[in-house]
C-alpha cells in the first residue's frame, strides 16, 4: 500500500519507474509553480492592513502509515516533498521483524558463518517504567555495532530481555498502589500484591518493547526473556543451589544495611552517601513533613563509672544508639585511662553493666576525649570491636524503625525521635556534655531517599574474595578487555577490595530463596545458624536433604520469606538467556561466552563483575570477551537526568517531538508529590521553552553515537539532535535529487570496480568513499563512535553533497557526451549505494528507504540494506594521485572563494588561475568548470601561464608557491582602502619571512634542526615570497587605476 500522498485524479497514474521519474519531475514543477504564484493577504483585527505576503511552503499531508503490520513499504510512488522522519521510519521495522533479519543467519549446514561470530547480550531495561534517554544510548551504541557486524557478514544474535528489578519495581508499585488507593501492600497480602505488580510488570514490558522497537534495535524477539520467566527461575535455583552446595553461599547473622523505609536489606552499591558540611535539618521519609531533624552534629555525653564519682566521656553523631552500647573503648597505652582497665560504667537508661576495654585498633588517643562508645549491633566498626572482644551485640531497633524492649522506657518510639528523647534525658540526668557541628556523609537508600541503619540480620552471602581474585587472572591474562581505561582501573580497584556480598532480600517481588529451615520436632534450633537449614532444587530434593538431617525425628520445612537480590538473577544473565542449566543447550553451544557486554560504567559493579564472578564459577567462562563502558547522560547543564528536575527524557519524545504542556502532563503520572511536580514543570519550562522538536530516530541514534567518544558524561543537547534531523533531511534530498540524474535507462553495473575512465573527480570522490569506509570501519573496530560518525557526516556532508553532486550536474546533463555522463552516473550510484551501506548502522530507517529506491546492480537479490555487505578498504578504489590533484584544484577553489568574498563579490566573479608549471596548468585548464561550478556566482576562470597576462585591477591570493588566484575587482572597490589592505598585509608578510630567514640563516642550522623541519621552513619561505609577489602585484595593479 501507498504510505505518500494519493496521486491527483487528472494525472497519470505511474506504472513503472520511468513513468515514476517522469510524474516526479511533473510534479516538482508544478509545486514550484504554484508555490511561486499563490499569495495570501488577510486583513488585520480591527482594520483593512494588509497581511505581509508569504510563499506557500510545498507541504505535504499529515502522514499516515497504510501498510500492513509486516509486510513492505510500497515505494513506487514519487519521493516526498520533503523529509518527514515519522513518514520515513514508519513500516520498517515491522517488515524487518517479519523477515527474520533480526535472526542470526548461518551457514547452509548450520554453523556458524566463516566471517565470525557476534553476540551481545542486551542489558535488560527494568520493568519500573519507560525507558529514558540513557537506555536510547545503550540502544544506539549495541545496534549500530550489531548492524555494522552483520553486514560484514557474521553471525549475529542481539538477545532483549526485561529485568523484573526487585526493589525498585516493588517500590514504585507499593508508591502508586497508596497514592491511587491509599493500600499498603500489607492490605493486599502477598499473592493479590504479586498479581499487582505483575500487571505492573505486563505493561510496561510492552511499552518498553514499543519504545525499542521504535528505537529500531535489531533484537532476535524470538529469544526475548524475563528474569523472572520459568527457564530463568530455573537457572537462578540451580546457581544457588550449587554456590550453596561448594560453600561460596553461606548464612550468618551480620550487620546489614537496612532500609526502613522499605523494609529490606540493601547491598552496599545501593546505598548512597549525602555530604553534610555541618548541622543539618532534614526530612525523613515515614515521618511527618513538617518535622526535621538534626545531622551533622557530634554529641557528646558522659557516662558514670561504677562505684565511682568518676566520670567518662564519649561522643557520637547518632545518640540513640548509646542505648545499644556494650563497651566503651579506649588505647591501651593511653594514661588518662589505664586505672579504668577491666572497670564498668553504668548506662543510665537500661540495667546493663558497660565494659571498659582496650582497643588499639578503633581508637586514636589524639582524637576527642580518647574514648569510644561501641554499639556492636548498630555499627560496622563497632561490630570489629565487639567479635574482637566477644561482647554483647544487643539490637535495639524493629524493623519499622522503632525501637524494641532493649531500649527500656524508649521502647515503641521512632527512631529519630529517640534521637531527640535520649538527648533531652542526658541533658536531665546531668550527663550531656555538647553539641558540636560536624562535618559527615549520612547513608541514604538509592530507592527511598530513607537514612540507612546498620542492623544485625541472618542472610545468605556469597563469599566474593576468591572468585574476585579468579576474575582478576582471567583479565590480566587478557580472557576480558575493559575499556575504557579509567574503567579497567576502576575494575581492578574494586576487585581487589571487594566485600561479600548480601544477597537476602525482605521482599516480595524477586525469586524466593530455594532454601528450608529445618524445624525438628522437641528441637529448639537457631535460625541464623546455616547449619540448621537446606537448599534444594525443588521441594523433594530438600525434603530428602532434611530427612537425612533430622533423622528418624520429625520435622517440617519452612521456606525462607526472603527473595534474592535483583543483582543476583540478572548476574547470570549472559548464559541464562541461552538455556543455562542445559549444558546441551545449542544456543549456550553457539553463542557463549559472548563477545561483548555493553553497558553504562556506573554499573560496571553492580552487574558486570557480579557477571564476571559468577560466571567463572557456574560455566568455568568469563561470559564476555570485551565490556564497553559508555558514558552518564546528563542534561544540558551537566546535571543528573531527575525525574523531579523535570529533565529525564522519553527518546519517544525526542523521535517524535512534543509540547510543552504534554510534557507538563507526563509528571502527573508517576509518583512525583505536588511539590516536585511544581519543581520539574519550572524546569521544563526553562529547559524547553517549546517543547522538543521531532527529530526522529535516526537523528537521536547518530547524535548518541556522535557524543560517545570514551568519556565519563554527556551533556545532551536537544538542539544539537536538531542538527543532525538536518543532515537526515540533507541525505534525503541529496539522494532524491541525485536520483534524478539516474535515468530511466540507467543500469549499475555488475560490480563497483572503477573501469579506468573515470575523470578526475570520480576518481577523487571514489577514493574519500574508500577513505570514509577505511575510517569507519576502523573506528567501529576501536569502539569511537564520535569519530565513525564524524567520517560518514564529513564524506556526505563535504564531498558527496557538496561537491561531486555540484560537479556532476554537467556531466550528466543530456548535453554532456554519452560515455562521460554513463561514467559519472555509475561513480554517483556507487557513491550512494555504499554511502548509504556506511550510514545504516548509525541510521537504519532512512538509509532503508533511501536505498530500497535505488535500483539494484545485476544478479544482486540483496532483500533489505541491512543484510547488504558494509563497505571496507578496497584497493580497487585508492587513486592517491587523483586526491593529491582534486585536492589542490580544491584549495585553488577555497583561496578563490575566500578572495572573492574579502572582495564582497556576490556575482560576475573573474577568476583568473596563474600556475606556473606544466603538469599543474594542464590541471587546471582541465577543472576551470569545476572550479566555476562550485563557486556561488562565479562567471568564469581562466588559466594564465604568464603575469602580464592578468588583467589590470585584479587582487590575488596565493595558493602554493607556484599558483595564485586573481579576482577581477576593477570598479567594485575602493582603491585607497585595497592599497592600505595591500600594504599591511606586505608588512605582516615581510616581517615573518625576514624572521624565518633569520632562523634559517643560524651557523648550526643544518646540523641541529631536524631535516623535517628544515624542509618545512622551505616550503614557508616560498608561500611566503609568492605571497609577498602576488600582493605587490595586487598593489602595483590598484595604483595603477587611480
Amino acid at each position: 500500500m501507498s504510505t505518500t500522498a494519493p496521486t491527483p485524479t487528472d494525472a497519470p497514474v505511474p506504472n513503472s519507474k520511468s513513468a515514476a521519474k517522469k510524474e516526479e519531475k511533473r510534479l516538482e514543477k508544478a509545486a514550484k509553480f504554484a508555490a511561486k504564484n499563490a499569495k495570501t493577504t488577510a486583513p488585520a483585527s480591527g482594520g483593512t492592513k494588509k497581511v505581509k505576503e508569504e510563499k506557500e511552503k510545498e507541504v505535504d499531508p499529515p502522514f499516515v502509515n497504510t501498510t500492513p503490520k509486516g509486510e513492505k513499504k510500497d515505494l513506487t510512488q514519487p519521493m516526498a516533498a520533503g523529509y518527514n522522519p515519522i513518514a520515513v521510519e514508519s513500516a520498517w521495522y515491522d517488515w524487518w521483524h517479519q523477515q527474520g533479519f533480526f535472526s542470526p543467519q548461518f551457514t547452509p549446514d548450520g554453523k556458524v558463518k566463516p566471517e565470525g561470530l557476534f553476540v551481545i547480550p542486551a542489558p535488560p531495561p527494568n520493568v519500573t517504567g519507560s525507558l529514558h534517554i540513557g537506555h536510547a544510548l545503550t540502544t544506539a551504541i549495541q545496534d549500530t555495532l550489531v548492524r555494522w557486524n552483520r553486514m560484514l557478514g557474521k553471525t549475529t544474535l542481539y538477545v532483549p530481555g526485561f529485568d523484573h528489578a526487585g526493589i525498585s519495581t516493588q517500590s514504585v508499585v507499593e508508591k502508586r498502589l497508596y497514592k491511587t488507593t491509599g493500600q499498603t501492600r500489607h492490605d493486599l497480602g502477598r499473592e493479590k500484591f504479586l498479581e499487582t505488580v505483575m500487571e505492573w510488570k505486563n505493561d510496561y514490558q510492552g511499552r518498553i518493547t514499543r519504545q525499542l522497537h521504535r528505537l529500531g534495535g535489531s533484537y532476535d524477539w524470538d529469544r526475548v526473556v524475563f528474569t523472572m520467566d520459568e527457564k530463568r527461575n530455573k537457572a537462578v535455583i540451580e546457581a544457588f543451589c550449587r554456590l550453596h552446595e561448594d560453600g561460596t553461599i553461606y548464612r550468618a547473622n551480620r550487620l546489614v544495611h537496612w532500609c526502613v523505609k522499605m523494609n529490606t536489606t540493601l547491598s552496599n552499591l545501593e546505598v548512597d552517601q549525602k555530604v553534610l558540611t555541618g548541622r543539618t535539618l532534614l526530612n525523613v521519609p515515614g515521618y511527618d513533613p513538617k518535622e526535621r531533624f538534626e545531622f551533622g552534629v557530634i554529641v557528646s555525653f558522659a557516662y558514670q563509672i561504677e562505684d565511682s564519682d568518676e566520670k567518662i566521656i564519649v561522643a557520637t553523631t547518632r545518640p540513640e544508639t548509646m542505648l545499644g552500647d556494650t563497651a566503651i573503648a579506649v588505647h591501651p597505652n593511653d594514661p588518662r585511662y589505664k586505672h579504668l582497665h577491666g572497670k564498668f560504667a553504668t548506662h543510665p537508661f537500661v540495667k546493663r553493666r558497660i565494659p571498659i576495654v582496650t582497643d588499639e585498633i578503633a581508637v586514636d588517643m589524639e582524637f576527642g576525649t580518647g574514648a569510644v562508645k561501641i554499639t556492636p549491633a548498630h555499627d560496622p566498626n563497632d561490630y570489629e570491636v565487639g567479635m574482637r572482644h566477644n561482647l554483647e551485640f544487643i539490637n535495639i531497633m524493629n524493623d519499622d524503625g522503632t525501637y524494641n524492649a532493649n531500649a527500656g522506657d524508649f521502647k515503641g518510639m521512632k527512631r529519630f525521635h529517640v534521637r531527640t528523647a535520649v538527648v533531652k534525658a542526658l541533658q536531665d540526668a546531668g550527663l550531656y556534655i555538647e553539641t558540636k557541628d560536624n562535618p559527615m556523609q549520612i547513608p541514604i537508600c538509592s530507592k527511598s531517599g530513607d537514612v540507612v541503619e546498620p542492623v544485625l540480620k541472618p542472610q545468605w552471602w556469597v563469599d566474593c574474595k576468591p572468585l574476585a581474585e579468579e576474575a582478576i587472572k582471567r583479565t590480566r591474562a587478557g580472557e576480558l578487555l575493559v575499556t575504557p581505561k579509567q574503567s579497567e582501573n576502576e575494575w581492578y580497584r574494586w576487585l581487589e577490595g571487594i566485600q561479600d556480598w548480601c544477597i537476602s532480600r525482605q521482599l516480595w517481588w524477586g525469586h524466593r530463596c530455594p532454601a528450608y529451615f529445618v524445624n525438628v520436632e522437641g528441637e529448639d534450633l537457631d535460625r541464623k545458624d546455616g547449619k540448621n537449614w537446606v537448599v534444594g532444587r525443588d521441594l523433594a530434593q530438600a525434603t530428602e536433604r532434611a530427612k537425612a538431617f533430622a533423622g528418624d525425628k520429625k520435622f517440617i520445612l519452612e521456606q525462607d520469606e526472603d527473595v534474592l537480590d535483583t543483582w543476583f538473577s540478572s548476574g547470570l544473565w549472559p548464559w541464562s538467556i541461552m538455556g543455562w542449566p542445559d549444558v546441551e543447550s545449542p544456543d549456550l553451544k553457539t553463542f557463549y561466552p559472548a563477545s561483548m557486554l555493553e553497558t553504562g560504567w556506573d554499573i560496571i559493579f553492580f552487574w558486570v563483575a557480579r557477571m564476571v564472578l559468577l560466571g567463572i564459577r557456574l560455566t568455568g567462562k568469563v561470559p564476555f570477551n570485551e565490556v564497553l563502558c559508555h558514558a552518564m547522560i546528563r542534561d544540558a547543564h551537566g546535571r543528573k537526568m531527575s525525574k523531579s528536575l523535570g529533565n529525564v527524557i522519553d527518546p519517544i519524545d525526542v523521535i517524535e517531538g512534543v509540547a510543552l504542556e504534554a510534557l507538563h502532563e507526563k509528571l502527573k503520572e508517576g509518583n512525583l508529590d505536588e511539590k516536585e511536580i511544581v519543581k520539574a514543570t519550572a524546569g521544563q519550562k526553562k529547559d524547553f521553552p517549546k517543547g522538543i522538536p521531532q527529530c526522529g530516530a535516526d537523528a537521536l541514534r547518530f547524535a548518541l553515537c556522535a557524543y560517545s567518544a570514551g568519556g565519563r558524561d554527556i551533556n545532551l543537547e536537544i538542539l544539537r539532535v536538531e542538527g543532525y534531523r538536518k543532515f537526515c533531511n540533507k541525505v534525503f534530498n541529496a539522494t532524491k535529487f541525485a536520483m534524478l540524474k539516474l535515468d530511466e535507462s540507467f543500469v549499475p553495473e555488475p560490480s563497483a570496480k572503477p573501469t579506468g575512465k573515470e575523470s578526475l573527480v570520480e576518481k577523487w570522490i571514489l577514493h574519500k568513499l574508500n577513505a570514509a569506509a577505511a575510517e569507519i570501519n576502523t573506528h567501529l573496530a576501536d569502539r569511537n563512535f564520535m569519530l565513525a560518525t564524524t567520517a560518514a557526516y564529513n564524506f556526505w556532508l563535504y564531498e558527496l553533497c557538496d561537491v561531486y553532486i555540484e560537479v556532476m550536474k554537467p556531466m550528466t546533463d543530456e548535453a554532456a557526451p554519452i560515455e562521460m555522463r554513463k561514467s559519472a552516473q555509475q561513480t554517483l550510484y556507487t557513491c550512494l549505494d555504499h554511502g548509504l551501506r556506511l550510514l545504516h548502522p548509525f541510521m537504519p530507517f532512512v538509509t532503508e528507504e533511501l536505498w530500497q529506491r535505488l535500483p539494484r546492480r545485476p544478479n544482486d537479490p540483496t532483500p533489505s540494506i541491512m543484510v547488504s555487505s558494509f563497505p571496507v578498504f578496497d584497493k580497487d578504489h585508492v587513486f592517491e594521485t587523483a586526491d593529491q590533484q582534486f585536492n589542490l584544484v580544491f584549495s585553488a577553489l577555497k583561496t578563490g572563494r575566500s578572495l572573492a568574498a574579502s572582495y564582497n563579490l556576490q556575482s560576475d566573479i573573474q577568476f583568473f588561475l596563474y600556475v606556473q608549471t606544466d603538469e599543474e596548468a594542464a590541471l587546471f585548464e582541465s577543472q576551470v568548470s569545476t572550479i566555476v561550478t562550485l563557486t556561488k556566482g562565479c562567471k568564469s576562470a581562466k588559466v594564465v601561464r604568464e603575469l602580464g597576462d592578468i588583467p589590470e585591477g585584479c587582487g590575488g591570493a596565493v595558493v602554493t608557491p607556484a599558483i595564485a588566484v586573481h579576482a577581477l575587482v576593477r570598479g567594485q572597490v575602493n582603491l585607497d582602502a585595497e592599497i592600505a589592505k595591500c600594504d599591511k598585509k606586505l608588512d605582516v608578510a615581510q616581517l615573518s619571512l625576514q624572521k624565518l630567514v633569520k632562523a634559517e640563516s643560524q651557523p648550526d642550522y643544518e646540523t641541529t634542526v631536524p631535516e623535517s623541519v628544515r624542509l618545512g621552513n622551505a616550503e614557508k619561505r616560498k608561500t611566503m615570497e609568492a605571497e609577498i609577489a602576488t600582493l605587490e602585484l595586487s598593489k602595483s595593479m590598484f595604483v595603477k587605476l587611480k
